[in-house]
């Protein structure tokens, strides 16, 4: 949790953090640590401050609508909701609160509850959205950023741009030349126009190369534009096909709106393993630039991210040496990521089972080849998987039925064949849009009923496409 208190004047507070922060803004400018332009940019970040955390109150409410239970105080170190219920007149940027909303979207609501004994009915799995509402990033770690991490990656990309462009059309040598000198002149001194300084060091020897030259230079991202978690929100869901349904309805929403959207759920090839879904939405008016991310991820791989956040942090802050190695730290996070995608497949196989029975009634007492209870159920991504690849599956799983491979077991009544194959395709589906590829190959769920084998068939066929 932030250090400081706000008392009970919040306006107040804020106004006197934002002074504090622009001044740091104009010595990081007067030092030379940065440009007019991140001065400017990180200006309109940091002004008016209490406004733009309550457009980003206002933009939760048109998201969810009201909370569904009392909001609570956050705090960091323990990722955990304070028992002390604030108010709406309490929230301010300088402290991060917890709220629970619903996802009116989901269209698989209720239907994942367990009927235990004496008819009482469990949720084994929720439309509630956890929403933690970070407080304002902190100005000099903000700077950190742009002058470190992001710069960095800024100039590497202006570097190989250019060597791309010349290269093209002119000898590899001279375009490795131009390359390095780029990497010295920018590590000497912060510069965020990058077509300026280049042309600069290209001279007038590559006049037939400038335009487009200048043209691939101006898309690569400034280092200030890669900051976009000043105003930040994080969603917990159950499950990934809740996630993407409210992404997708946000994009519907406010298209003019989105910045970047990046979906990393099915993501193997992540050197940590993580997996997330990020949104960027511009919360500025009248021309302004405002990022507010918005974090996606699922319940079970929040509880690792806390396992794992401390590494990251002393990685981050090259404290490694003290203790143990980059490659140890990074080794250690990835297995602890690997064990949160193992938990959350748990718990989709466990889905699957429950599912069964639910699935076999409807699709005996529907009309024709319409599964009503389930109408508008998120479509397989195909960000991961081609429409070649599922269909494969599916076909793969008629075979597998036809030949008794797979089977229902206690129908209620007797199944066609027809039958039997909409239901295991449906389960398919299911367990393509929610289950979490792995890309290793010597792990699966128990085995001991239908749905642990159909699960594992599924997750081995994709193995099957993630290795070829």
């Amino acid at each position: 949790m932030s250090d400081t208190k706000a008392p009970k004047d919040v306006f107040l507070a804020t106004k006197l953090h934002d002074e504090k922060n622009l001044t740091i803004i104009d010595d990081a400018l007067n030092s030379g640590c940065i440009d007019v332009a991140t001065h400017e940019y990180l200006t309109n970040l940091y002004t008016n401050s209490m406004d733009w955390f309550r457009e980003v109150f206002l933009y939760i409410g048109k998201c969810f609508g009201a909370p569904k239970a009392a909001v609570h105080a956050y705090d960091y170190e323990t990722d955990s909701a304070i028992n002390s219920p604030i108010t709406i007149s309490d929230i301010n940027p300088l402290e991060p609160y917890l709220v629970n909303h619903r996802l009116d979207a989901d269209p698989m609501r209720n239907q994942f509850f367990v009927a235990t004994k004496g008819h009482q009915i469990e949720l084994a799995v929720s439309s509630i959205v956890t929403v933690i509402v970070g407080a304002q990033k902190s100005v000099t770690r903000a700077i950190d950023k742009i002058t470190g991490k992001y710069y960095n990656d800024y100039v590497n990309e202006v570097a190989q741009t250019a060597y791309d462009v010349i290269a093209k059309t002119e000898r590899v040598a001279s375009a490795k030349a131009i390359s390095d000198k780029i990497h010295e002149k920018f590590e000497k001194s912060y510069i965020t126009d990058a077509s300026a300084a280049v042309l600069g060091i290209i001279g007038s020897g590559h006049q037939k190369i400038s335009a487009e030259l200048v043209r691939a230079l101006d898309k690569v991202r400034t280092p200030y534009a890669r900051l976009e978690d000043v105003w930040r929100i994080k969603c917990l869901f159950d499950l990934v096909p809740q996630a993407r349904t409210f992404i997708e309805r946000i994009c519907k929403m406010w298209p003019e709106k989105i910045i970047a959207v990046r979906d990393k759920f099915f993501n193997i090839a992540n050197p940590r393993g993580y997996r997330d879904a990020k949104l960027v939405l511009n919360i500025g008016q009248n021309g302004q630039i405002i990022p507010m991310e918005i974090i996606c991820q699922v319940r079970t791989f929040f509880e690792f991210e806390h396992q794992t956040h401390g590494a990251y942090e002393k990685s981050r802050r090259a404290e490694v040496k003290k203790t143990k190695s980059a490659n140890e730290i990074e080794n250690q996070t990835e297995i602890l990521h690997i064990e949160g995608v193992k938990k959350y497949n748990l718990m989709i196989c466990d889905c699957v089972e429950d599912l069964f029975d639910r699935i076999g009634w409807n699709i005996l007492y529907s009309v024709g080849n319409e599964d009503m209870l389930f109408d508008g159920f998120p479509q397989i991504s195909t960000i991961y998987y081609p429409p070649k690849i599922t269909d494969t599956i599916l076909e793969k799983v008629d075979n597998a039925v036809e030949n008794e491979v797979f089977y229902v077991q206690n129908a209620p009544a007797k199944l066609t064949k027809d039958q039997e194959i909409r239901i295991f395709r449906w389960m398919a589906k299911f367990i393509l849009v929610s289950a979490m590829p792995y890309s290793y190959a010597n792990w699966s769920v128990p085995m001991d009923t239908m749905a642990g084998k159909f699960f594992n068939f599924i997750m081995k066929e994709l193995q099957r496409y993630y290795k070829k």
